[in-house]
């Protein structure tokens, strides 16, 4: 019997999975929802129980994964059923929605950047910031003892239009409290101010903003593009700092104290982010949670801004939009900060960069050139800068390797006396000029150019101006060389470089390995880099060339010195 009765607890058991749903089907979306965004658990935030959000964390906000709605709301009766709509704004550079169901913010459309594709060749519609099934921007309540996700609510919805702005605004009455929420979009901009209101909020109330979950891709290479995705945040007098979505662990949480003056979530080239308005104490507290991942590469994750509720009231900025850096610099509250270059090195990299990009836009805008060719010209200009401390730099080594031997032999007939030997080296130093940090000092011009290489690394990574600018024969500066060309011409200039600056001289096989290894490493190393990058080294190596060349030559011309002991 008893195999009998494992077969008739399979039967039942398939029975219950297979009638389940056709018993009780899932409900249909009341008319007019195809354009409401569901509800998920996976896009509910985590407030933290910090000293800064007591209320919030009294009120029982529940995990991922949890409903954030208590029972005494869920029971609430509906004495009307309201429509769920989508209220669709358009501004000179960008397209809104946003929705009647939570007052959600749901939608960005950028007007005047197209989505690429097929490695930049292909471009298509415009940009749009959400992906299917997320919102931008949603709200929670939280008061002592109670929390409700306005995501579950439907609000009333009125268009009006103040000073040339156009307002939505979504009034809803939960439990016995009035609650109203107002986008006001500034028409030539990514920008809009939002407001929230709650009548009767008691103290130690707070509205939970929260972010993006993720954003939809519009680059060609979508992987590159995930990998960008990423919070960052800044706390009052301190620098802005990065959480990536790579960083966090599923289900792992960071909770940062505030005053918080902005908090943004971004991909490689877009973001949208919420700002404290000037003037006035920053958010309470800002709080990150991994998301599930279903590959190798972290593609979800949350964020929830913790925002006071002073006399029931509450407002900030928002901006969906470009990285821009003049628009972001326009905003202020050092927002251009938003992508934190450099990690522990931030306080160096940050400037430079910033330093960088400046000065690239001012070309562009006074030269009037392309992308390609600025980066032609800006690799040319460095040399040139750089070519009287280059020139001093090389004839100063020049001038170590010709004194070496005498040096070596001094090293040899003096080695059982360190006082005689210090004397006689410092003789020889003497007699041609030089001290014992001469060969110092001639390495450090020729390391001047590696800050600017590496500020030109960071700022390719996020720089929106390079998206899509084609030169030659790639379509875009920002990606890299389809072909491989340019890795390729790198490696040969890197190592004429080397040959040229070896004549004259007697190498030895370690010398000569090196001048064949390094082009090669160069190579490989600059496979995966932008194109625009390789194209702004490889123009610095050509520039280098006829620097090395005269040199090159001043080293074979010369007589070896005779030095007398």
């Amino acid at each position: 019997m008893e195999p009998r009765r494992i077969v008739l607890a399979v039967v039942l058991m398939a029975a219950v999975l297979i009638l389940t749903p056709i018993l009780f089907p899932s409900p249909v979306p009341a008319p007019g929802s195809k354009t409401a965004v569901t509800d998920s658990a996976s896009t509910t935030p985590v407030v933290a129980d910090t000293a800064t959000a007591t209320a919030a964390a009294a009120a029982g906000i529940a995990a991922p994964g949890m409903s954030a709605l208590p029972d005494s709301v869920g029971a609430a009766p509906r004495s009307v059923a309201l429509p769920v709509d989508t209220a669709v704004v358009t501004t000179t550079p960008a397209v809104f929605r946003t929705t009647n169901r939570g007052a959600a913010l749901i939608g960005v459309e950028m007007q005047q950047y197209v989505a690429l594709s097929n490695k930049g060749r292909t471009k298509g519609g415009p940009v749009e910031l959400a992906k299917a099934g997320d919102r931008l921007l949603s709200f929670r309540l939280v008061s002592p003892g109670d929390t409700v996700a306005l995501n579950a609510q439907t609000f009333t919805s009125t268009r009006s239009e103040e000073n040339g702005r156009a307002v939505v605004r979504y009034d809803a009455t939960v439990g016995a409290r009035a609650i109203t929420i107002a986008y006001s979009f500034l028409p030539d901009s990514y920008r809009v101010n939002v407001s929230a209101t709650v009548q009767g909020a008691p103290e130690n109330s707070f509205l939970l903003i929260d972010m993006p979950p993720g954003f939809r891709s519009s680059e060609s290479d979508t992987t590159e593009d995930q990998s960008h995705l990423a919070y960052a945040y800044k706390l009052d007098q301190q620098n802005a700092k990065g959480v990536t979505f790579a960083s966090l662990d599923p289900g792992e949480r960071r909770i940062e104290a505030g005053p918080i003056n902005w908090t943004v979530a971004k991909n490689k080239y877009f973001l949208m982010g919420v700002l404290a308005p000037q003037g006035v104490p920053g958010f309470a507290e800002v709080n990150f949670t991994g998301g599930d991942r279903v590959a190798k590469a972290a593609t979800r994750s949350q964020a929830t801004i913790v925002a006071s509720l002073k006399s029931g009231a509450v407002a900030f900025e928002v901006y969906a939009g470009p990285q821009e850096f003049k628009r972001l610099v326009a905003i202020g509250r050092s927002f251009e900060t938003s992508n934190p270059y450099g990690g522990w090195l931030q306080g160096v990299v940050q400037p430079f960069a910033t330093m960088v990009i400046r000065l690239l836009l001012w070309m562009k805008s006074t030269l009037g050139l392309s992308y390609g060719w600025i980066l032609v010209v800006f690799g040319v200009a460095v040399r040139l800068i750089l070519w009287p401390l280059n020139q001093k730099a090389m004839r100063s080594s020049m001038q170590m390797q010709r004194i070496q031997p005498h040096l070596a032999e001094i090293q040899t007939k003096y080695k059982g006396d360190p006082t005689k030997l210090q004397a006689e080296m410092m003789r020889v130093y003497k007699e041609h000029g030089m001290s014992p940090f001469s060969s110092l000092s001639g390495c450090l011009p020729m390391l001047i150019p590696l800050p600017v290489f590496f500020a030109l690394f960071f700022v390719f990574q996020n720089t929106i101006e390079f998206r899509g600018v084609s030169f030659l024969w790639f379509p875009d500066i920002s990606l890299k060389d389809p072909f491989f060309v340019l890795p390729v011409l790198v490696a040969i200039t890197a190592m004429g470089l080397s040959y040229i600056g070896m004549r004259g001289m007697k190498a030895n096989e370690q010398q000569k390995m090196m001048m064949y290894l390094m082009p090669a490493m160069m190579m490989v190393i600059f496979f995966n880099m932008a194109s625009g990058l390789n194209l702004y080294y490889f123009v610095q190596n050509l520039a280098s060339l006829p620097q090395q060349w005269l040199i090159s030559q001043e080293r074979t011309k010369a007589q070896p010195p005779v030095v007398r002991g």
